[in-house]
């Protein structure tokens, strides 16, 4: 096995002010290169982490969000959108208080900032389904109706989230959208730090 940048190269420093063009140069192609062979298998073990308990609804989350990016894969819906409704939910295992945006940061450097919105957006814009049941505002979501992506946000969660709870649904599994992550998260990454 031959020895890659990473085996090779180590910085001299041990406080970032100290560092080199060259340092950040090599760094750079290092974390690129390692980005590149582990991000999708990242993904897909924290998915599997969605597995198992229901928690009250019919189905797993894994389930719900196979469900979600198989209806948008077969309603002809983009890559980016069906990769983005694979993962919408992808927060929940990590920060369940606030899971939209963790998902949108995972697919923000890869996607267009409408599809990035529809993912920040969407557990907002679902309480339409359910907050007035809770005693909060089912319209809560109207606070953005005059965002372009609006009318995106209310379709996504209508079509590819409110409705995929269902057992008898015939999802693909997940290894049918490991291409598609692929070629998503092959992208040049857009710097949103």
């Amino acid at each position: 096995m031959s020895e890659t940048l990473a085996d090779t190269f180590t910085v001299s420093w041990t406080a970032m002010a100290d560092g080199t063009v060259e340092d950040y140069t090599q760094l750079s192609k290092i974390f690129e290169d390692h980005a590149g062979d582990t991000l999708v298998p990242h993904l897909l073990s924290v998915m599997r982490l969605l597995e198992g308990p229901t928690l009250g609804y019919r189905i797993d989350r894994a389930r719900h969000c196979r469900q979600s990016a198989t209806r948008a894969l077969r309603n002809g819906e983009s890559d980016e959108f069906v990769v983005a409704a694979l993962l919408h939910d992808i927060g929940d295992v990590l920060a369940p208080d606030n899971h939209s945006a963790v998902a949108a940061a995972i697919v923000a450097p890869y996607v267009s900032s409408e599809t990035e919105w529809v993912v920040r957006h969407h557990g907002l814009f679902q309480g339409y389904y359910y907050f007035h049941h809770l005693g909060g505002d089912r319209h809560a979501r109207e606070r953005y109706a005059e965002s372009p992506h609006y009318d995106r946000c209310v379709d996504f969660c209508a079509s590819y989230d409110q409705n995929c709870f269902d057992p008898d649904y015939d999802d693909l599994p997940m290894e049918d959208f490991v291409p598609l992550l692929d070629q998503v998260f092959s992208r040049p990454a857009k710097y949103t730090a």
